[in-house]
């Protein structure tokens, strides 16, 4: 068979490439529905982790991915907060990180801060129980006050880094 592709023949290089972000704190068995998480209290249900007003009397109890990342102190990603512009308006900064965080917590009990931490140079890392976090709260930086956002993807550790600085 001929082939239709010559050298001048336009090539698509704009495939989608899935990332893959190998995460052994989420278990590949089905958990029984409902499943509620002793520590916290999201509950398992309907295929995901969800906070309920009204906690199921008869569930399986098991520490939640979050809380067990919180517990063995294994983030899944940090985001660091560094620079003079930083340094002098440091308030308002952490105050849209902790609305934006709180209300991704909010619909998503997966995704949380697990500590905050000032760093010598007068920046601070934030570590988060979730990959995405801290790469769309850095993104949401860089879009209120501009900077540089750098993003250094998961590998074999599965963890993210997110840098902004200005």
């Amino acid at each position: 068979m001929m082939s239709t592709h010559t050298p001048h023949s336009p090539v698509r290089r704009d495939k989608l490439l899935k990332q893959s972000h190998p995460d052994t704190y989420r278990t590949d068995r089905k958990l029984h529905d409902p499943t509620l998480c002793k520590v916290c209290g999201a509950v398992f249900t309907g295929s995901r982790w969800q906070w309920l007003d009204d906690l199921p009397e008869a569930a399986d109890e098991i520490r939640c991915p979050a809380c067990q990342r919180i517990h063995d102190h294994v983030p899944a990603g940090f985001l660091t907060l560094k620079g003079e512009f930083f340094e002098s308006h440091r308030e308002e900064i952490m105050h849209l990180v902790h609305n934006h965080a709180e209300r991704q917590r909010l619909q998503h009990p997966m995704q949380r801060i697990i500590d905050t931490v000032a760093l010598p140079d007068g920046g601070i890392e934030i570590s988060f129980t979730e990959y995405h976090l801290p790469m769309g709260l850095g993104e949401a930086v860089k879009s209120a006050y501009q900077g540089e956002l750098l993003i250094i993807f998961a590998g074999e550790s599965g963890q993210e880094r997110v840098t902004w600085e200005r």
